[in-house]
């Protein structure tokens, strides 16, 4: 965080009409610490190695190099490779129970219930019955 950010929060934090400068004018009025850090902002200023408009120390970094450095890595094959490495597998039972602890009692967490299948409906009548109504009704011999 840079310091004026800093400086404008703690201004933000301080209680109204503290923390201000009173106007110039009134008795204690503080010129002579202000003279002091205006005169040390100054000299550390002019020391050697402050000075950034200069281009002397600097290292040129390369914008491909730096692209490359902050591209997202794939780790999707060393990931594979870890995984299919192990071959312990767990016991189903033991998964399921896992999975049902960790499942939700609300409705949209339950897995869908499996219907029960129907068995094909079949007829009560045996070709031999059909034959037998045929003759008794239809007269067909």
């Amino acid at each position: 965080m840079s310091a004026s950010l800093l400086r404008r929060g703690l201004e933000l934090l301080e209680e109204p009409g503290r923390g201000k400068a009173p106007p110039p004018g009134l008795p204690g009025e503080r010129n002579g610490l202000r003279a002091a850090g205006a005169a040390r902002r100054r000299k550390r200023a002019t020391e050697p190695g402050r000075n950034g408009a200069t281009l002397k120390g600097r290292v040129v970094k390369s914008a491909v190099e730096e692209y490359h450095k902050k591209k997202a890595v794939n780790h999707l094959r060393e990931n594979l490779q870890y995984m299919l490495k192990g071959r312990l597998v767990a016991n189903r039972a033991v998964t399921e129970k896992v999975l049902a602890q960790n499942r939700g009692r609300k409705a949209k967490d339950q897995p869908p219930k499996k219907a029960a299948k129907k068995k094909p409906e079949g007829t009560v009548f045996t070709e031999e019955d059909f034959r037998k109504f045929e003759r008794e009704y239809f007269g067909v011999p």
